[in-house]
């Protein structure tokens, strides 16, 4: 699947996320994972905050707050979010149109698992973070119990590159990172980290 040109699978995908019972449900039975915990970290968010959502979906985490960059590859899925804001840009993770050090925090919600280069995304955005600015997101990792299904996403072209939860510390130091927190749920893991 391309997320960037597939339609029908990024709407039936957003609608799916969207839905609380659907959400819920799928996440325990394909994931092994408390929705919660996403809920939390989304809650968290600090509203005064110049805000980079990458990739923002449908808009899961947007809150319609005007320092709130909504960013997506899929034009499908800025469609989606514009119900919730109208800070909308189609970007690429990996080269962002922003200058180094713009925004105050960057979110990565359930799309790193996606990429074929997850270590890459997240330089970028350790890049585009001020100093002392908040990287927060969640991604699936390998070695979770999980790596049947995520070898079947990947032939099927849904899933890039995900690593495990090593990995994706190593991957947040090695941009500079630092104060990193990892929140393992099933094979979903939820991170901080500071620049």
């Amino acid at each position: 699947m391309n997320w960037k040109t597939d339609r029908l699978s990024a709407t039936y995908y957003d609608r799916a996320v969207q839905s609380p019972v659907v959400s819920r449900i799928a996440a325990r039975l394909l994931w092994n994972y408390d929705i919660d915990h996403l809920h939390r970290s989304i809650a968290a968010q600090d509203p005064s905050a110049l805000t980079l959502d990458i990739p923002c979906g449908g808009g899961i985490a947007v809150d319609n707050n005007p320092r709130h960059v909504a960013a997506d590859l899929s034009g499908t899925m800025l469609k989606r979010a514009r119900r919730k804001t109208n800070t909308l840009l189609q970007a690429d993770i990996y080269a962002l149109p922003f200058g180094t050090s713009t925004f105050d925090a960057c979110l990565t919600y359930n799309g790193l698992h996606c990429l074929p280069d997850p270590a890459a995304a997240i330089r970028e955005l350790a890049r585009v973070l001020r100093p002392g600015g908040t990287l927060r997101g969640t991604t699936i990792v390998r070695g979770a119990g999980r790596d049947p299904l995520i070898r079947v996403l990947q032939r099927q072209g849904s899933f890039g590159n995900p690593g495990t939860i090593t990995d994706l510390e190593s991957w947040l130091t090695a941009a500079g990172l630092t104060d990193i927190d990892l929140t393992r749920s099933g094979a979903v893991t939820g991170f901080t980290a500071r620049k």
